[in-house]
């Protein structure tokens, strides 16, 4: 757990999907990350109780197994919804830029530009200056990492986006995907160096040859998710 800051750690059992509340402390202002349409109900009450007031809701990239809940969030609480600068959903409130440091009442996230999973993907580096944890969506997972068969994923630029940059961040960083399949909740920088079964020991071109011979299914929602996500989940009228 993320120390000396109010965080939960949300989980959606029909995507598998982690959601991530973070703010300074109770009465302060909050920001959530990848929140699930379905579990909004739920977040609101932990924001009622924490007595914390919303006013950032980030998704790290249009994801294709749930229908995001950031327009419904943003209907509930006025705040503002972000994606990184390359996404193609018009509806959200900002976009943020590679680099860029969001300051959410303390809370100092940096915004790293991480394709492979998608092309739009970001990852966010909670206290850049002395990093203590990223969140890293779908492109590196718990012993794991995100597929890169749509979506303009691409297994090169998820291999350049994990060991060229994620990989640079202190062993000690904790990670914290938007995907757990297997029970995980929390890694490091350094485990995964170490035990990831899809890089650790591996050239570029053995990681690329083992991403192009997934064959997954698409996921069950995609057809649906994808065109509610670039809607911020909510019809295109009320975005």
């Amino acid at each position: 757990m993320v120390s000396a800051v109010l965080f939960r750690q949300f989980f959606d059992s029909e995507s598998s999907t982690y959601t991530y509340l973070l703010a300074s402390g109770s009465g302060r202002e909050a920001l959530i990350l990848d929140p699930v349409k379905e579990r909004v109900p739920h977040y609101l009450q932990a924001i009622e109780q924490l007595h914390l007031k919303l006013v950032l809701a980030v998704d790290t990239h249009t994801h294709a197994d749930h229908i995001t809940g950031l327009g419904d969030l943003r209907a509930a609480t006025a705040c503002v919804t972000m994606m990184g600068q390359f996404t193609k959903a018009e509806c959200v409130s900002a976009q943020v830029r590679d680099g860029e440091v969001l300051n959410v009442d303390g809370i100092r996230l940096q915004a790293m530009h991480t394709p492979g999973h998608t092309d739009e993907s970001f990852s966010f580096v909670l206290d850049p200056a002395q990093p203590r944890a990223v969140f890293t969506g779908d492109v590196l997972l718990i012993r794991g990492t995100g597929r890169t068969d749509f979506q303009n994923g691409d297994p090169e630029q998820s291999w350049d986006s994990i060991v060229g940059k994620l990989f640079k961040l202190p062993d000690e960083t904790l990670v914290y995907p938007a995907h757990d399949y297997k029970g995980w909740t929390v890694s490091t920088i350094g485990e995964e160096k170490r035990y990831n079964p899809r890089l650790a020991g591996k050239t570029k071109a053995e990681y690329v040859a083992i991403m192009r011979n997934l064959k997954l299914p698409d996921p069950r929602l995609m057809d649906v998710a994808i065109q509610a996500n670039l809607a911020c989940g909510r019809p295109r009228t009320a975005a």
